[in-house]
């Protein structure tokens, strides 16, 4: 391959747009997080929770989703819990470790910032795009995530 056919390599250009998009719309949810007294990652944990079967993940599983090594998923979590959002959960005869669990006010916290937040993205992303693109950007993140980051989705065994 050439240079000219290498620096115009269709790779480069659907990465560089994904990480550019990505880049733009953290730069306008990022306000938001600050009006609400939390970061990007603490907005992350509490929706992952909110939508997890009772609302409760394990640390493991919360570490992978959120791209966390176990010192900072315990960080999160410590601090999650020291805002009263989140509480640790054992189970007796569990020997996988422990639980985070969406309080109640946790719950509420979170449905405080979602109407802003869902306005947001409906702004800077998802209403720029027609159902189907969305669809189909879906489904194509979805490839790519589970080739890259396979354990990002929650193990709801118990």
């Amino acid at each position: 391959m050439d240079v000219p056919e290498l620096f115009g390599d269709d790779r480069l250009t659907a990465s560089g747009l994904l990480f550019e998009a990505h880049e733009g719309l953290l730069a306008k949810l990022e306000p938001l997080w600050k009006r609400h007294d939390l970061s990007g990652l603490d907005l992350n944990a509490l929706t992952r929770l909110s939508r997890s079967p009772d609302r409760r993940l394990r640390l493991g599983d919360l570490a992978a989703q959120t791209h966390l090594s176990t010192s900072g998923v315990t960080r999160l979590v410590d601090r999650l819990e020291r805002g009263g959002l989140v509480r640790r959960e054992s189970f007796p005869g569990d020997r996988r470790g422990t639980y985070a669990v969406l309080t109640p006010e946790g719950a509420q916290r979170l449905a405080d910032v979602l109407p802003d937040y869902l306005d947001t993205l409906e702004r800077w992303f998802t209403g720029l795009l027609t159902p189907a693109q969305l669809h189909a950007l879906e489904d194509a993140l979805r490839v790519v995530r589970d080739a890259v980051h396979p354990d990002a989705t929650a193990d709801t065994r118990q």
